[in-house]
């Protein structure tokens, strides 16, 4: 099928378009600029030129497209509530476009906030304080699933790992420790993380976009619990550098707007997922990028 993809040269879009080109899909990859456009080029993907904050250029992508993943967002925690309207808006637009069309629309979301301190499971409603971290992805697309579009979520991991991670929650934990010469978890670090590679990522978008069923939400979860302690020591381990228990209120000075992951607990299961898609993660686990030096280099 011919799948329009927004967010096609980031860290996830890039891996992606390549899994979709591979497996026999046609791909018309959103680009915002020359740089964008020769990337998708390359990798042999056609280019729609157009922005998330351009709605006519969803319309008109989505609406030659046989489906639609949505993997673009902008990650500029300065403007935070900006940047989740925006994704509301070109969430609304694609899924006005495909309604009553039966066309698979993929839309990204999280684990994180599912349910912080348990074991966060797919047929659980995020319950997230949108006054407090308004990103409302799944109740924009969820909106649209009984107006005839196949809808899924990919609720990714807190880490999505892998080489050219740059950008990520880890390289966030590692860049601060740098700049402030020890590596600090929160209390005694136990709080968790999930995570999954982004070659396992991808593989899931794809799945979904081929057979998901409409409305389902799907963990992106390769490792279902990490401590943020046994992150923090690996770390600690390969930039030679203490690691160092800090208080709750000495976290906003560390971290600053960081603060709040590093202090989540997060753990999730991908159960459902895995036999419901037959989806397998197979790609190295989040302690074996780190072990491998990717982080480090």
């Amino acid at each position: 099928m011919k799948v329009f993809v927004t967010g096609a040269t980031g860290f996830i879009g890039t891996a992606l378009v390549k899994e979709l080109l591979n497996a026999g899909h046609q791909v018309l990859g959103l680009a915002r600029s020359d740089a964008s456009a020769s990337a998708l080029i390359a990798a042999g993907a056609e280019v729609h030129h157009g922005d998330l904050q351009d709605p006519d250029s969803l319309r008109s992508g989505a609406a030659v497209s046989d489906g639609v993943i949505h993997a673009g967002f902008i990650h500029d925690f300065s403007r935070f509530a900006e940047v989740c309207e925006i994704d509301r808006i070109a969430i609304e637009t694609i899924g006005s476009t495909l309604a009553g069309s039966n066309r698979p629309f993929i839309v990204t979301s999280g684990t994180a906030l599912v349910k912080p301190g348990t074991l966060a499971t797919e047929d659980m409603a995020s319950q997230h304080d949108v006054s407090k971290f308004p990103r409302v992805s799944e109740a924009a697309m969820d909106a649209f699933t009984t107006q005839g579009v196949r809808t899924a979520a990919i609720r990714l991991s807190p880490s999505v790992h892998g080489e050219g991670d740059h950008h990520g929650f880890v390289p966030i934990l590692v860049n601060t420790a740098r700049q402030k010469g020890v590596v600090a978890y929160i209390g005694d670090g136990q709080n968790r993380w999930n995570a999954v590679h982004r070659l396992d990522a991808v593989h899931l978008f794809r799945l979904a976009l081929e057979h998901g069923e409409a409305g389902a939400k799907y963990h992106a979860v390769g490792d279902e619990a990490i401590t943020v302690k046994a992150i923090s020591e690996v770390i600690g381990r390969h930039l030679k550098l203490p690691v160092v228990s800090i208080s709750q209120e000495e976290a906003a000075a560390h971290f600053g707007w960081f603060a709040m992951m590093a202090a989540l607990d997060c753990p999730a299961s991908s159960k459902f997922t895995q036999a419901q898609l037959h989806w397998h993660p197979s790609h190295p686990t989040l302690p074996q990028d780190l072990e491998s030096g990717i982080y480090f280099k």
